[in-house]
């Protein structure tokens, strides 16, 4: 015989404290739907399916998402009206509510970060470019120490050239050519 498990139904007292907090963001005291909470609601998911839309497809691809959503994400491309494309984006935060929204928003999070970590990368880039251009032979030495892979001797032409086009005010072709090739060797 095997063991029974535990049929009695919680108490009052143990589902009180689990299910008050989400009472209280959704309903009044009369048990009535808070309407206010629910619109929020309604205009976060619009929101986050906007954010979806805007998204490309390789990051699309990323999120979990269902079938119908990316019917209904495919489907907005098509409409022009704006009317329509408003009723459409109701009905994509309608489509929201049945999703994973925390693994969503988790990968949103982590797209972030990850596009924050790149942006920085380039920032660094950047500054290595311009410290370049505006330096002398120790900083290439320096750079070269830092990413001891670079080409040293097409860095040295290119930091020739940039800085000969920025003492004659010409566009910054070499110094567009020096980023690539600094972002190159970093790997970005």
């Amino acid at each position: 015989m095997s063991p029974r498990k535990n049929s009695r139904a919680p108490s009052v007292e143990e589902t009180s404290s689990d299910t008050d907090s989400q009472h209280d963001a959704l309903h009044h005291d009369n048990g009535r739907p808070n309407k206010t909470r629910l619109k929020q609601e309604a205009q976060e998911l619009k929101e986050l399916g906007e954010q979806i839309i805007a998204m490309s497809e390789t990051e699309r691809a990323r999120l979990p998402l269902s079938d119908d959503l990316l019917a209904a994400i495919d489907e907005t491309r098509r409409i022009t009206s704006r009317e329509a494309r408003r009723r459409h984006m109701q009905y994509v935060g309608k489509i929201m509510r049945h999703e994973y929204l925390d693994e969503i928003r988790a990968e949103f999070d982590t797209m972030s970060r990850e596009k924050r970590q790149r942006e920085l990368g380039f920032h660094h880039l950047e500054q290595w470019r311009d410290r370049l251009i505006e330096g002398d032979n120790d900083t290439i030495t320096a750079f070269v120490s830092e990413y001891p892979e670079v080409d040293r001797q097409t860095l040295g032409q290119l930091v020739r050239n940039a800085r000969a086009e920025n003492a004659a005010e010409k566009p910054p072709a070499s110094a567009r050519k020096l980023f690539r090739l600094i972002r190159d060797t970093a790997g970005l």
